[in-house]
């Protein structure tokens, strides 16, 4: 056997075993290696010698989501307008949470197994703090919210949705409502008069 046939299978088992992985996440099952190992079809040590624990697979399960909202954060910081930059990120990052199964425990996870994964999250949250601070210099938002607010605020609103159920439809429009709501709890009040 050549050393190229090998990189070939050892590719075909890894898209195979993430795969696996993103139906058992999709479904709402825990992943378990063993599992995963007999649901591809593949012996549990090529599973193991690819991913060690189960979640460096749900890691990698989550990283293009993670991927595509960096992305987007890149494109919101290029924005000139504050307000609409942190509202299109944060409706996003919302959207996100309630499409993508593997999201939300990877984002909630206060450890990271793989490199990559520390380096999305920080990215995300350097965004949402840049595009906050923007908005709030702008006066745009209540001065008195902080960067440490928009990570509880956007799992709220994840678990909401969670929680309030529906076709994947019925879930990004009741995403987006909340959203709408704490955007615009999120304005500045007006003075007094």
């Amino acid at each position: 056997m050549t050393t190229t046939q090998l990189r070939k299978d050892a590719a075909r088992n890894w898209e195979r075993i993430v795969a696996t992985a993103r139906d058992l996440v999709d479904q709402g099952t825990a992943l378990q290696l063993n599992d995963v190992a007999r649901r591809a079809g593949l012996g549990v040590a090529t599973v193991y010698r690819h991913f060690a624990t189960p979640e460096a697979l749900l890691e990698t399960v989550a990283a293009p989501c993670l991927e595509a909202l960096a992305a987007h954060g890149e494109q919101a910081l290029a924005d000139t307008d504050p307000w609409r930059a942190l509202e299109s990120f944060l409706s996003r990052v919302v959207e996100a949470q309630v499409t993508d199964a593997a999201l939300p425990p990877v984002a909630a996870a206060t450890t990271d197994t793989l490199p990559r994964t520390t380096e999305l999250k920080r990215s995300l949250v350097s965004a949402g703090t840049t595009l906050l601070e923007r908005a709030r210099d702008a006066r745009a938002v209540r001065p008195d919210l902080a960067a440490a607010d928009l990570v509880p605020l956007m799992c709220g609103i994840a678990h909401a949705v969670t929680v309030h159920g529906g076709t994947p439809t019925d879930r990004i429009d009741t995403a987006h409502r909340y959203l709408t709501t704490l955007l615009e709890g999120m304005r500045p009040t007006p003075p007094k008069t």
